[in-house]
């Protein structure tokens, strides 16, 4: 697990003992991360902050070297996922890492559904998500499933294809993406109870592909 001091750590690592891992190193070395079977990149917290960790700690290099490498399994979650994008609207505009093309956009002060009621900004609390896209993760995993979510930004990739699972909230919106040996997702799979626990028991057992 990638620790640039800004992510849900104890949440995570606990989470992922529970459902099978034998072991989990949170570190940002190089070593300890090239050496791992599969990587979690996790994050909360604001964006300006996280990038300025995540580049003064030299882990924007330690992703590009676990993204490029096919069959190491990368889970990123919630402001670990927007990171990866190419930029955020919060604090007045943040460059991101640009691994994924795309923005982080905010929901707005005014956010409201098609009947136009209000609706909370943050968004937070449980919501359904559907899959987009036949995903290893997705196993045992029924169309509609809820899992947690905290955040007042949302993901939008430029390229649709990438979207690997949706949620509702005034609009349809980005809740996970996926592409190649990564695997990212706006809600907090550590918190989401039996789904989410199933989708990081099937991170343990997934070789990176998305078939």
């Amino acid at each position: 697990m990638i620790d640039y001091g800004m992510g849900n750590l104890h949440s995570v690592a606990s989470a992922l003992e529970h459902v099978g891992a034998s072991k989990v190193t949170v570190s940002h070395e190089p070593k300890a991360i090239a050496e791992a079977d599969r990587v979690v990149f996790p994050g909360v917290g604001g964006i300006r902050d996280c990038m300025a960790a995540i580049r003064s700690l030299g882990c924007d290099q330690l992703l590009d070297d676990v993204l490029s490498r096919a069959g190491k399994p990368v889970l990123a979650i919630c402001v670990g996922m927007q990171a990866l994008m190419t930029r955020s609207d919060e604090n007045e505009g943040i460059a991101c890492l640009n691994r994924v093309p795309g923005e982080v956009r905010y929901f707005g002060d005014a956010h409201c559904d098609e009947a136009g009621t209000r609706l909370k900004v943050p968004h937070m609390g449980w919501n359904s998500v559907v899959p987009a896209m036949d995903h290893p993760l997705w196993r045992g995993i029924e169309a509609g499933e809820r899992f947690y979510f905290v955040h007042s930004y949302h993901v939008v990739p430029a390229d649709h294809g990438v979207v690997a699972g949706t949620f509702d909230y005034g609009f349809t919106g980005c809740a996970a993406l996926a592409r190649d040996n990564l695997f990212a997702t706006q809600f907090h799979p550590e918190k989401s109870h039996r789904a989410g626990l199933t989708l990081l028991k099937n991170f343990l057992s997934w070789d990176g592909t998305c078939s």
